[in-house]
């Protein structure tokens, strides 16, 4: 994605259902769950670049010592500052009692978090500000154990207000900024109605289907309890991801299958999928059970994710990717009047790597039907013209490069977009001046700041003939409230091609008509059954909202012609069959709070309001 947007947060959890001297005699180390958590959350570093945090409870504990602890970090570099602090712990302890590593009681008994329920975090900013009071998890301290709770997750929910004003709650501002401080609120409160005389019979199943009957929006949350008790579920629709293993050693969960896959060597037939609305709920005990709290709803897991956010090394995800590239080969070649000979295909950014290699895999496809065609109808040709024909091949080269050295320091406005065209280097050579077609894949196009002040200026350089943009994803035009940071409407290009294009047909009178309509079912209640704003989109059609997009992204001081090709709603449901949560592209949203999202983020760009529609 060539405009940065924060995005999705990452989950780990692990439960160790053995002793920690087992750990210690099999594998060498009684630290293996931490190393284990340090992996799992490396391995989904993509997830959270705003900070990290980690909880761990230690089992059975003597009464007055402390069963659990937490640490979060902000900022860079999260992770390694969290898992350094642990070292030199280990590293003081180690002063003090040589040799403390091979004593597995003494270790849980002297360092904080050393314990068997363990559970990280990486935070990307949506709801809240960035600093290190927002980073997950939340602590909810109680001094009885059972009401003593820990939580982070990937989510957001669109009615925190209403959840804080049923529970009559006043909390401080940071706990209001956030969506995980309502979540955990609201598990908390009836964690505390909960009859606890019996630690080891808290209804944990009782008291998350109460809670989460409240919620709406996307979410995916771990829960530790203080008692040893603790949980991950995921909301109905399956918006967000989620995974698991379970096996005599261990269960662990996280937002990414290949995450569990690499950290503990596993085949993917190994790794579950948490179903939508599940829970799965491992007791102080060791007893494990997967358990349906809400029912299921319509799947829409987000597609996105297959897009975009998960590592591309999940093999479904890469598979898809490949599908989505595919799935263009047939438009560009449309775009191209099929003449690929002076035509060079690239993409950016990195992201954009395998849909680019299901592109070029399309092309061929069509390169080797042309071949076997002409072959057919003269089979006589002669050898060397044979020869060339058979050696055509779709031009492919290395267009740009991304300087990560490079940091657009400078603020004031021209000196800047100055700085951002520089933050690509092109590779020079490559074009034949005036004569060839670029075309270069994104994964996706949200705001085209950067394509317009930097890419496509950039390539220009080059002095390509044409330039066509091509979006593995479809055009976003709609704000996005369940774990993404794209909420306000008038950051989304489409969006303002869209107005751009009433304004050329004289429709402007459009804009007002829908704001009434909101205004008129916000003041009867009624904001959240219907999504007026697909009325702006309505008057046109996809092919002329990328038509006008291309006209905007095109800088007046670019040279060569700019098309944008994006793909298909149909496209993108054949290549991510089992994800096809699309609400921001077509503004379907599978909760109430998702219209009521996209209506206000509306009201607002017609009031000229800074802030999200939620």
């Amino acid at each position: 994605m060539s405009d940065a947007i924060k995005h999705e947060c990452g989950l780990a959890y692990i439960r160790l259902l053995k002793p920690l001297s087992y750990y210690h005699r099999k594998y060498g180390t009684a630290f293996y769950g931490l190393n284990k958590l340090y992996l799992l959350m490396e391995k989904q570093h993509n997830r959270g670049q705003d900070g990290a945090g980690i909880a761990t409870v230690k089992l059975n504990t003597e009464p007055g010592h402390q069963f659990m602890h937490r640490l979060r970090v902000g900022g860079a570099q999260a992770i390694s500052k969290i898992f350094q602090s642990v070292n030199e712990d280990v590293a003081d302890l180690e002063k003090m009692y040589p040799g403390i590593r091979q004593h597995p009681g003494l270790l849980k008994g002297y360092m904080k978090f050393i314990g068997e329920v363990l559970m990280g975090h990486l935070r990307y900013g949506t709801q809240g500000k960035n600093n290190v009071e927002f980073c997950h998890p939340f602590l909810k301290p109680h001094i009885n154990p059972t009401r003593h709770l820990t939580m982070a997750g990937n989510f957001n929910l669109v009615n925190t207000d209403e959840l804080f004003q049923m529970l009559d709650a006043h909390p401080t501002s940071m706990i209001r900024e956030s969506d995980l401080g309502a979540m955990i609120e609201t598990i908390h409160y009836y964690l505390c109605m909960a009859d606890d005389t019996n630690p080891e019979n808290l209804n944990i199943e009782g008291i998350l289907k109460q809670a989460t009957s409240h919620f709406d929006g996307g979410f995916v949350f771990c829960g530790l309890i203080g008692n040893g008790d603790s949980f991950v579920m995921r909301d109905a629709n399956g918006i967000r991801p989620c995974y698991y293993h379970q096996d005599d050693e261990v269960v662990v969960a996280a937002s990414e299958r290949a995450a569990i896959m690499t950290t503990f060597n596993l085949t993917q037939d190994q790794i579950k999928k948490l179903e939508p609305g599940h829970a799965v709920i491992v007791r102080s005990t060791g007893e494990v059970k997967n358990v349906e709290i809400l029912p299921p709803k319509e799947h829409t897991a987000c597609s996105f994710e297959r897009i975009y956010f998960s590592r591309g090394s999940d093999p479904d995800i890469y598979r898809e990717r490949m599908a989505l590239g595919r799935n263009l080969a047939g438009t560009v070649l449309k775009a191209l009047d099929n003449h690929l000979k002076h035509t060079i295909v690239s993409f950016i950014p990195n992201t954009a790597e395998i849909a680019f290699y299901g592109l070029i895999k399309g092309l061929e496809d069509y390169l080797t039907k042309i071949k076997l065609e002409r072959i057919l109808v003269r089979p006589d040709m002669p050898k060397e013209e044979l020869n060339e024909l058979i050696s055509r091949r779709v031009r492919i080269e290395k267009i740009a490069i991304k300087d990560a050295k490079l940091r657009t320091f400078i603020t004031e406005d021209a000196a800047r977009n100055e700085m951002v065209q520089h933050v690509y280097d092109i590779t020079y050579g490559t074009v034949e001046r005036g004569v060839d077609t670029l075309v270069v894949i994104d994964d996706s196009i949200v705001r085209g700041t950067t394509l317009r002040e930097s890419i496509i200026r950039m390539l220009d350089r080059l002095g390509p003939k044409r330039i066509i943009v091509v979006s593995s994803a479809p055009q976003i035009r709609y704000p996005d409230c369940y774990g993404i940071d794209m909420s306000r409407m008038g950051d989304f290009i489409a969006f303002q091609a869209a107005v751009g294009l009433l304004a050329d047909t004289g429709q402007e009178s459009k804009l007002q008509d829908i704001y009434q309509q909101c205004k008129d079912a916000e003041n009867r209640g009624k904001l959240h059954e219907q999504n007026f704003v697909k009325g702006v989109y309505d008057p046109f059609t996809a092919e002329e909202i990328s038509k006008k997009i291309a006209s905007m992204l095109r800088h007046e001081e670019v040279n060569a012609g700019v098309d944008v090709i994006y793909q298909s709603i149909e496209g993108l449901h054949e290549a991510c069959t089992h994800n096809q949560g699309d609400w921001y592209f077509t503004g379907n949203y599978p909760t109430p709070g998702g219209n009521r999202v996209a209506n206000r983020a509306f009201m607002k760009y017609m009031e000229k309001q800074e802030g999200r529609g939620y």
